[in-house]
């Protein structure tokens, strides 16, 4: 079986390469030419050059492959133009290319992201059919890819998939907090609660959700179970580095100035203009009980041990 994967350099992508060549796939993976392919090394796996915002660059990557896993795309940008070309018109054009190139494909694999459905609004965890109402920019071009993704499947078999934070070793994102954490001082504005993912539970997911007929057509939500509240999160990390941070009480109305001088200090980040848009929201949950039912879908991994196992990676590759 042949697997095409794109977004392969980074943080997911590049655990799910690496697990679907375990699995005996024969894999290749969409890079360009400007990739760091340092997660790739020592892989075998064959490297395609192309560009999902190239449509012409996909033609030939994605003829003879059996499963496509997009995950491609922009997490942080500056610019509603960035987020757009990447996460909406790189996954219409790839859908494009696999639809009109590759007719006998088994599945093609979206992975979207909870910020396209939006946080809950009272605090019940959303389930698949619930109403999308993203409040990033992120969000709102995840949400447009999945549409593009779904009005497709009357030509090839789709599954989409919406993970809510994902952590683990590479991820560049939940550093930042780590790295709060370690400088003993944590910005607080006040209690959320979140859904969490360990990274290798996501990579579990997906590949079974490419690999069961009944995920064909459906969408799913992610998660490892449990509810954290901030403080749940903070004490996670704060365990896994041995430090007791102090909290510093932040109003909400200082958030977006925040984010502004984030961007100005440190250019594209985790904490920008974007990202405070969602995080001024309390609920970002889901539950996963289609996912547990249909996929037999079994995270194993809490963020006690998770945030553990993360940090224990991020000090032996000098990252903290």
């Amino acid at each position: 079986m042949k697997a095409l994967v794109t977004g392969a350099t980074g943080f997911i992508g590049s655990h799910l390469t690496a697990a679907l060549i375990r699995e005996g796939l024969d894999v290749s993976c969409l890079v360009r030419t400007t990739s760091n392919l340092r997660y790739l090394e020592g892989l075998n796996v064959k490297l395609r050059e192309g560009d999902c915002t190239d449509g012409q660059s996909l033609v030939d990557a994605v003829k003879g492959v059996d499963y496509v896993f997009h995950l491609a795309g922009l997490t942080k940008a500056c610019s509603e133009e960035d987020y757009y070309n990447a996460n909406v018109k790189g996954t219409e054009n790839i859908v494009r290319a696999v639809s009109e190139n590759n007719p006998d494909i088994k599945r093609f694999v979206y992975l979207s992201s909870l910020a396209a459905a939006g946080p809950s609004r009272d605090g019940t965890p959303l389930k698949e059919d619930c109403e999308l109402m993203p409040v990033s920019l992120y969000g709102k071009t995840k949400l447009e890819g999945e549409k593009i993704v779904t009005a497709h499947m009357d030509k090839i078999p789709v599954t989409v998939i919406r993970p809510p934070a994902v952590y683990g070793p590479r991820d560049g994102d939940l550093l930042v907090f780590f790295k709060m954490v370690k400088s003993g001082i944590v910005p607080y504005w006040g209690k959320c609660y979140y859904s969490f993912l360990y990274v290798e539970d996501l990579i579990n997911g997906i590949i079974r959700s490419a690999l069961i007929k009944e995920a064909e057509g459906e969408i799913f939500f992610m998660a490892d179970g449990n509810i954290y509240s901030t403080d749940d999160i903070i004490a996670a990390i704060s365990d896994a580095l041995q430090r007791r941070p102090v909290k510093l009480n932040m109003p909400k109305f200082v958030m977006p100035l925040l984010g502004m001088l984030s961007e100005k200090l440190r250019g594209v980040n985790i904490i920008n203009s974007d990202k405070i848009k969602e995080m001024k929201h309390a609920y970002w949950v889901c539950d996963a009980s289609k996912a547990a039912a249909k996929l037999k879908f079994e995270p194993k991994v809490k963020i006690k041990e998770g945030a553990k196992w993360t940090a224990d990676w991020y000090r032996i590759h000098k990252w903290l």
